[in-house]
């Protein structure tokens, strides 16, 4: 009974305190919204929400609590002049109410100068529904209104998908139970990877609430989720607060990462990017406290420092193996770790490609086939990487560095050629960029058809290729703008060196051409073929147009100003190239 009269005071004072936690957008670190909390009075048995809702469903008196708590959120959201959505937590029982459509109106919001269209109904998964068509019915009366939907606690209730299908909400939150140690749990990856597929298919948006730690975040935004709430972004206030700075910096570097990952291959991407550090034990740890530690955790592996130095591993599946035989418990329980575990692991430093690293790993006996890869950096313990990490991590790289490759050449398309020249400018390092155009190309294609234009364009990526690879081994980017145009970027600025490189392909590319001709179009210089009126015309050979520009890339303020300059360049070397009838060079220094 004394939390019915608690409850009773709470309601008639109106003594609830509500609280605003930020939902962000963590492409750009901004807010979107703010999910209102109600909490009951500080230091009261009622203070915690869930007892605060339990008394009040037990005693008769939760439309009255529900009524209040929003009421509350609004006038307070108003006066903290808040202008994202707000999200309330609404009972699937009481949004059907009567007494909610009357109390939840247009005119209702204007008072506090509240737009329908920022607010969103949370619904909780966690409550049963009897009647879908009617609850279908009512949501689509405040939809009509301009309010949204969010189903809350996603993955945790009854209903699950089937509640997600009937009520086709705007927004989905991922329970946290979901979002706890999912940098952990490969099988809770792939629940949310889905969830956030489901939403691009049908233009929901995806919130994963209950976010605590860096690993956690880290795991999300790699999953693609694009709206993240929890203690870690930012506790819940009564007072409106912006997101620290250090949280935005940590994100904004985890962007930048993920942009440069398509840069990467599996031959070049380090190992230690996927590294996931996991608490070390030393070596004189008993067998009993180790194998309570695997009870208690998701983690299938241990690794044995020694001043920081990984010496050594304990397998989860070795240790259970070792203390199920007869006389296991009597040999290892209370012995140390040292005794069990692998002297021998595979580690490896963090800058070595993962493709190397599985080559090694697969390379390992058979009964060591699936163990932690320990990364160590500057010699010391960094982290460790399971087997189902590398090879989805080789995958994913592969697949990604696939869908910005140019199907015929393999080299990196139009988005990574960009990402490339922002990355050079924002770095303002002192650059050549060249760019390659074929000359006379479409006569070509027109006059010998288009598996010959291909084999052309093959020949050409390969002559580029290769002399690049001459002179500067790995230490340039090659891109395939499309049709008869690419583009290279090199970090020197020596004119005379640059200039070699360029004659050389220039003089490779007329050489080899002429076995893509008959001998009577190599007699005449030229073929005829139709231009673009349509009109019949004599064209040159095909010939190599090398555009260069050596400059300060600090003075190139985006990739639009580099291909504007590339173009008046090319514009004079064509020229050139039209009258001597062979390929050519032009190259400016800014």
């Amino acid at each position: 009974m004394e939390d019915k009269i608690i409850l009773e005071e709470i309601i008639k004072n109106k003594s609830i305190r509500t609280f605003f936690q930020p939902i962000i957008d963590v492409m750009n670190s901004k807010i979107i919204g703010y999910e209102a909390l109600s909490r009951g009075p500080k230091g009261l048995p009622l203070e915690r929400p869930d007892l605060l809702f339990d008394a009040a469903e037990r005693y008769g008196n939760l439309w009255d609590l529900e009524y209040l708590c929003r009421s509350l959120a609004i006038e307070r959201a108003s006066k903290l002049n808040i202008d994202k959505y707000l999200f309330l937590n609404v009972d699937p029982r009481i949004i059907r109410d009567r007494n909610f459509r009357n109390g939840f109106t247009r005119d209702y919001l204007k008072q506090f100068n509240i737009d329908s269209n920022m607010i969103i109904f949370e619904i909780t998964e966690k409550t049963a529904i009897d009647d879908y068509k009617a609850f279908r019915e009512v949501l689509e009366h405040y939809i009509k209104q301009g309010y949204k939907i969010a189903i809350d606690d996603t993955g945790a209730g009854y209903s699950g998908i089937k509640l997600i299908t009937e009520t086709k909400p705007q927004f989905l939150k991922l329970d946290m139970g979901i979002i706890r140690d999912i940098d952990k749990d490969s099988f809770k990856q792939a629940v949310c990877r889905n969830f956030a597929h489901l939403c691009k298919l049908t233009n929901m948006k995806l919130i994963a609430e209950g976010v605590e730690t860096k690993d956690e975040l880290v795991t999300l935004i790699n999953l693609g989720i694009e709206y993240v709430q929890g203690y870690l972004i930012a506790r819940p206030s009564e007072t409106i607060q912006d997101i620290q700075s250090d949280i935005k910096e940590f994100i904004k570097g985890q962007i930048n990462e993920n942009n440069k990952n398509i840069f990467y291959t599996s031959k070049t991407f380090p190992i230690g990017k996927i590294a996931r550090f996991d608490e070390p034990i030393t070596k004189d740890m008993k067998c009993v406290k180790v194998k309570e530690m695997f009870n208690n955790s998701l983690c299938h592996g241990l690794v044995v420092v020694q001043n920081k130095i990984p010496i050594g591993l304990v397998m989860k599946n070795r240790i259970n193996m070792l203390l199920s035989s007869i006389y296991g418990n009597a040999l290892y329980l209370n012995k140390s770790v040292e005794l069990i575990m692998d002297r021998n692991p595979l580690i490896v430093d963090y800058n070595v490609p993962i493709a190397e690293v599985t080559h090694l790993a697969m390379s390992r006996q058979e009964d060591k086939l699936y163990d932690y890869v320990i990364v160590k950096r500057n010699e010391e313990y960094y982290g460790v990487v399971s087997i189902r990490r590398l090879l989805e991590c080789t995958m994913d790289l592969e697949l990604t560095y696939a869908r910005h490759t140019n199907p015929l050449t393999g080299l990196p398309g139009n988005i990574l050629i960009e990402n490339t020249l922002s990355d050079v400018i924002t770095k303002g390092k002192k650059v050549s960029i060249l760019y390659f155009d074929i000359n006379n190309f479409k006569a070509y294609n027109d006059t010998y058809g288009f598996e010959n234009g291909d084999k052309v364009i093959k020949l050409t990526s390969n002559i580029i290729t290769d002399c690049l690879k001459l002179y500067l081994k790995d230490n340039y980017f090659l891109g395939h703008i499309g049709g008869d145009d690419y583009i290279a970027i090199i970090e020197e600025d020596d004119f005379e060196f640059i200039n070699k490189i360029c004659t050389e392909i220039a003089e490779k590319f007329d050489t080899h051409i002429k076995g893509f001709y008959t001998l009577e179009d190599i007699a005449k210089g030229y073929v005829i073929s139709p231009n673009r009126q349509g009109e019949l015309q004599k064209f040159n050979l095909l010939s190599l147009c090398i555009a260069g520009l050596i400059c300060d890339a600090k003075k190139l303020k985006t990739p639009h100003m580099v291909a504007n300059i590339l173009s008046k360049i090319k514009i004079e070397c064509k020229s050139s190239c039209k009258l001597v009838n062979k390929s050519g060079i032009k190259i400016e220094i800014s």
